[in-house]
């Protein structure tokens, strides 16, 4: 991971930052206690190649369903919400070393994670696997993967599945996947495209987005379903948003906004877990 860390150093140039609109009231202040990088701002990363969820529009501007999420997160706090595009596996280290406040990318949540930052499991995520047009007919199970060049996104959730994969079908006596990393998902994807992947693994709706342009065939989904989280350096920042995150459920705009990108949610209470204090 520390080879990623060379990524912060360009961060700043990277970055993205969202105007601030009338709802930041001049009576509005943020909860007494937390800690930011920078005062009355929400720095936020995110890794913006995984359409409808987080993207960056012909215009350059981010778009997607966790990014109005983190806007509305940040106005309900009375903060100004700021995003840095930066790679996945840069992130965690950048929360730690404290270049942002908070990873809004749809980190899956792990125990493991839980006990490096502060997390708040928010949306339901799976796996799918997906192929060429052409090659629709011919992968349609996982074991079909086996000794097959998949391509997926280096240091999340998706590699350590697609590892697993591997390994339960080397125990059953066929060839391991011939796994390749990228630094995201859109270079998985143009290797494929360009015919040097046979598949990518990724998150479902990422592969349900590119299906329905018609762009590759989403022949596996469903795979090793998890919740993804909004995670935190500071515990008391991820109370905060905690609180937020119900209420928005109380007044139905987050429904709204999840039904808007055709996500679903985590049933239940919204809370952190991970790191008290």
């Amino acid at each position: 991971m520390n080879i990623k860390l060379s990524l912060l150093a360009t961060a700043a140039v990277l970055s993205t930052g969202l105007a601030v609109n009338a709802a930041y009231a001049a009576d509005c202040s943020p909860p007494q206690g937390i800690k930011l990088v920078q005062n009355g701002v929400l720095e936020m990363a995110t890794n913006p190649t995984l359409p409808p969820l987080q993207y960056v529009d012909n215009e350059g501007q981010l778009k997607g369903m966790r990014i109005e999420l983190g806007e509305d997160i940040a106005k309900r706090l009375c903060l100004k919400p700021h995003y840095t595009r930066i790679e996945f596996s840069a992130m965690v280290p950048g929360l730690k070393g404290g270049r942002w406040d908070m990873i809004n990318t749809g980190i899956f949540f792990t125990p493991e994670r839980a006990k490096l930052m502060s997390m708040i499991p928010y949306e339901e995520q799976a796996i799918s696997v997906s192929v060429r047009p052409s090659d629709a007919a011919s992968i349609k199970k996982i074991e079909d993967l086996s000794g097959k060049s998949v391509g997926v996104e280096i240091g999340g959730f998706e590699e350590a599945t697609l590892r697993d994969m591997s390994k339960k079908l080397v125990a059953e006596h066929l060839k391991p996947i011939d796994i390749h990393t990228f630094d995201n998902f859109t270079i998985a994807f143009q290797a494929l495209s360009a015919g040097q992947m046979s598949a990518v693994v990724t998150i479902d709706a990422l592969a349900a987005d590119y299906q329905k342009r018609g762009m590759f065939k989403q022949v596996i989904s469903g795979l090793n379903p998890t919740p993804v989280a909004i995670a935190f350096a500071d515990p008391k920042l991820a109370q905060a948003a905690a609180t937020v995150l119900n209420q928005m459920k109380a007044d139905g705009s987050l429904t709204t906004l999840f039904k808007k990108y055709g996500v679903s949610m985590t049933s239940g209470t919204f809370n952190v877990q991970g790191p008290s204090s």
